[in-house]
C-alpha cells in the first residue's frame, strides 16, 4: 500500500495544476487530500449540484474542501436536462459524465488548470462503468487506478490520514436506484431521498430503495434487517414510505449490493 501512495504522489506530481472531480466521497476526497499535499494551491476541487445527488452530499463536500484547505468551486448539473439521460438506458452514467466532464474542463481552462482528474479506483472496472469511458475519451485522469488504490486501500490510507468520511458508505447519484428504462425525473429522485433519509433517521447505517414504479425494494445490510423484527418499526416504515407513494414496501432478502440494477444486465443461465 505504502508502495501505491507514493505511486499516486509521483502520478500528481506530474501534473502541473489540476481540477479535481469532487463528489465528498471516501475516493475523491483522499484524492483531493494528496493532491493538495502535492500540488498545494495549484489544485482546485469542483462539486455538481444536481438533485440527483444524495440530499446532503454538496454541503459535506463543502465542508471536506474546507477541512483540506482547498478552493471548491460548484457548478450546476445538466444531465436531467438532456432527454437521453432521462430516458434512463444503460450507458446513463456516460451520459452524465460527459456533461459533468465539459463543465470541469470549461473550469479547467478558466483558471488555468492543466489536468482534469476523478476519483474511479482499481475496483471500479471490474463493474459495468460506462462513466470510466466518458472520463478515457475527454482525457481525464484516474490517479487512484492508475496508481492501483483498492477500496479498502483507500479508506485505510484515508483513515491514516485522520479524514472524518473514511468509513462512509458510498452514496451514488439516487438515479442508480431506478431500473433502465424506467424514465428518470424529479418527482422520483425526491421519492428515493426522502425514503432513504426515514430510513437513516431510524438508524439503519447503509441502505438503497430501488424505485420499482409503485414498489419500493428496501436493500439493506444483512446485519441491520433484524431490526425489522420491531413489529412497531416495521409498520412506521410501511406506513412513511406509502405516504411518499409507494404502494407496497419489500426487503431484498440478498442485502445491499452496489450496483445491484446491473444485474438485469446480465443473461441468465
Amino acid at each position: 500500500m505504502r508502495k501505491k501512495l507514493d505511486r499516486l504522489r509521483r502520478i500528481l506530481s506530474g501534473c502541473e495544476s489540476a481540477v479535481v472531480a469532487f463528489s465528498g466521497g471516501v475516493d475523491s476526497t483522499l484524492l483531493l487530500k494528496v493532491a493538495a499535499d502535492v500540488l498545494g494551491p495549484r489544485v482546485t476541487a469542483a462539486t455538481v449540484d444536481s438533485p440527483l445527488a444524495v440530499p446532503g452530499e454538496l454541503d459535506l463536500a463543502g465542508q471536506l474542501a474546507g477541512l483540506i484547505g482547498v478552493r471548491q468551486f460548484v457548478i450546476k448539473g445538466k444531465a436531467l436536462a438532456d432527454p437521453g439521460f432521462r430516458r434512463n438506458p444503460p450507458e446513463r452514467c456516460y451520459i452524465c459524465k460527459r456533461h459533468v466532464y465539459t463543465a470541469l474542463w470549461e473550469l479547467a481552462r478558466e483558471t488555468g488548470a492543466g489536468a482534469v482528474l476523478d476519483g474511479a479506483n482499481a475496483d471500479d472496472p471490474g463493474d459495468f462503468r460506462p462513466g470510466l469511458r466518458a472520463g478515457r475519451e475527454m482525457g481525464v485522469r484516474s490517479p487512484l487506478l492508475e496508481a492501483g488504490l483498492t477500496k479498502d486501500e483507500i479508506r485505510s490510507l484515508s483513515r491514516e490520514f485522520g479524514l472524518p468520511n473514511w468509513n462512509r458508505p458510498a452514496q451514488p447519484c439516487l438515479a442508480t436506484r431506478i431500473p433502465y428504462g424506467d424514465p428518470v425525473d424529479e418527482t422520483k429522485l425526491l421519492q428515493i431521498a426522502k425514503a432513504e433519509k426515514f430510513l437513516y433517521d431510524r438508524g439503519y447505517t447503509a441502505v438503497r430503495v430501488r424505485h420499482h414504479g409503485p414498489v419500493a425494494r428496501l436493500e439493506l445490510l444483512p446485519g441491520e434487517m433484524g431490526l425489522f423484527g420491531d413489529p412497531g418499526l416495521r409498520e412506521e416504515i410501511d406506513t412513511a414510505l406509502k405516504r411518499l407513494g409507494f404502494s407496497y414496501v419489500v426487503v431484498d432478502l440478498a442485502g445491499l449490493r452496489s450496483g445491484s440494477l446491473n444485474d438485469l444486465l446480465q443473461p441468465r443461465p
